[in-house]
């Protein structure tokens, strides 16, 4: 077994000190341990490979391997000599330099701690996916690179005739691979559609975001430099009627509010609340951006992790409907991070029709910032059926863990569960029955181990109201030793919901 990096230790024994070569090498591997240079778990060269390296016999490299195994600092197993894996800092530092060992010095054993278990949410559980469809994929994938062309800045033409036939699946929507952009992400389509709208208005643009909203997706326009108009929510999402309609005056001014020129919506499973946009109001938003000429993004977060009925289609669907304007108003953002894995960094933009040129144009200049071997990987797995069928493992798996935090939080005092039909997380809110204070909640729950993100980060600053909770995610809900740690969870927030804010 090799050391991991094929590191050479900084070892180097003298002959003329009169200090035992065994004790020199003692000493010396001793302190690589204590300042880092090895780490616990590491495995040490092997005795026969160090002992010619150093110029010394076997016995000697020996010698001071038992004497560091006996001290607690080596660990033997069937393959190698490796750093103790529960080794701490030594009970003592290391005899100068120049003195013998007089005694074996024992290191002292690690405190063992109960691992943080974090339920921020957003984070898909990837244990499942190690498939042999997932593997095969991504080997196949990287034995194919060597000797292939880099995808066109488009993306690769395979992944996008695979997302088309997942989109016709699974989403309703009926395009040609021709029509779709390969991305990063939802940020990555985001920012190329406000540049090409941005180009053609010769102005910073406006675009409307729903409030609460998904944080990091509502900051991409203010950096861009863009004015971003907080929109309130019902039940339903995002009202279409609380959209400014913007008029101009006489004097060439406008007279009320001008119209955004964008509105960034997450109708399938709104983020963090959990609301689908009926239909009805799918047509009114659409019939909105017709008569305003603005365009309407659509996030669609997720919208495959749908467990309680089927999912409503796509805006993109209804906005390419028979007697729809040819033009088409609505641009789709996809991504794969939340039912795969967020390190995949593919997704997809689907523009409206009279924006796919200027957008490919960008894309041409700027390059694609996605991996040939992961857009590669991805088509392989999506063409072979893997992400239908991880789909459908996952819906039901995230599902039970749903069901399992109703239970665990059932009765608790003060705290309503938000009804949520998808997704990979739960919003607890407060009703005020009992005096909870969202930070106050985080803090006792990290302190007990446990990490939850609070409800009001999501507003707009100073827009929520008195909307107060904690949002809870149960997508990856493992722990540090990858056992299924959400019910030790669970019950640890049980108990910090149930004592009061403030209280001894």
């Amino acid at each position: 077994m090799r050391h991991p990096h094929g590191a050479e230790l900084p070892l180097r024994l003298d002959r003329s000190d009169l200090v035992p070569l065994p004790a020199q090498l003692v000493r010396q591997l001793r302190e690589l341990v204590v300042s880092g240079a090895l780490r616990p778990g590491e495995p040490l060269p092997p005795t026969r490979g160090l002992a010619a390296r150093l110029g010394v016999s076997r016995g000697t490299v020996v010698t001071a391997y038992d004497q560091l195994h006996g001290e607690g600092y080596l660990h033997a197993t069937t393959e190698a000599t490796v750093v103790h894996p529960d080794l701490a800092r030594p009970a003592a530092p290391a005899p100068p330099a120049g003195t013998a060992d007089a005694r074996p010095v024992r290191a002292a054993r690690p405190r063992r701690e109960r691992p943080m278990i974090d339920l921020t949410p957003g984070r898909p559980d990837t244990a499942r996916l190690a498939t042999p469809a997932w593997r095969a994929a991504w080997r196949d994938a990287a034995a194919a690179a060597a000797g292939a062309a880099p995808p066109p800045p488009q993306g690769s033409a395979a992944l996008r005739e695979q997302i088309a036939e997942h989109l016709r699946l699974m989403r309703g929507v009926v395009r040609d691979p021709e029509d779709l952009l390969v991305t990063t992400g939802a940020r990555d389509g985001l920012q190329l559609l406000l540049a090409v709208l941005h180009g053609r208005a010769g102005r910073p643009l406006r675009v409307a975001v729903e409030d609460p909203g998904y944080p990091s997706l509502r900051r991409v326009p203010q950096r861009l430099g863009h004015e971003v108009l907080p929109v309130p929510l019902d039940a339903h999402g995002l009202d279409p009627a609380r959209l400014p309609a913007g008029a101009w005056g006489a004097a060439g001014d406008w007279e009320v509010e001008r119209a955004p020129d964008a509105v960034v919506v997450t109708p399938s499973h709104q983020y963090p609340l959990g609301a689908s946009m009926p239909a009805a109001r799918r047509l009114e938003l659409l019939g909105w951006a017709r008569a305003h000429g603005a365009l309407v993004v659509e996030d669609d977060y997720d919208s495959e992790l749908r467990y309680v009925g089927e999912p409503l289609p796509a805006l993109a669907a209804l906005d390419r409907a028979p007697g729809a304007d040819d033009g088409g108003h609505v641009a789709t953002l996809g991504s794969f991070t939340k039912v795969l894995a967020p390190g995949l960094g593919v997704g997809y933009l689907l523009p409206p029709p009279a924006l796919r040129e200027e957008l490919l144009r960008l894309r041409t200049d700027l390059g694609n910032p996605a991996s040939a071997v992961a857009q590669d990987a991805l088509a392989r797995f999506l063409a072979a059926g893997g992400l239908r069928r991880h789909t459908a493992r996952m819906r039901r798996e995230y599902r039970r863990r749903r069901d399992l935090l109703a239970a665990a939080l059932a009765g608790t005092a003060g705290v309503r569960a938000v009804p949520m039909d998808g997704g990979l997380h739960a919003v607890l809110e407060f009703t005020g029955e009992v005096p909870l204070e969202e930070q106050d909640v985080v803090d006792r729950a990290a302190a007990a181990g446990v990490r939850v993100a609070a409800l009001g980060t999501y507003w707009a600053e100073g827009s929520r109201g008195s909307r107060r909770g904690v949002v809870v995610g149960f997508g990856a809900s493992g722990d540090a030793a990858g056992d299924d740690a959400l019910p030790d969870a669970l019950e640890v927030l049980a108990g910090v919901l149930a004592r009061p804010s403030g209280a001894a």
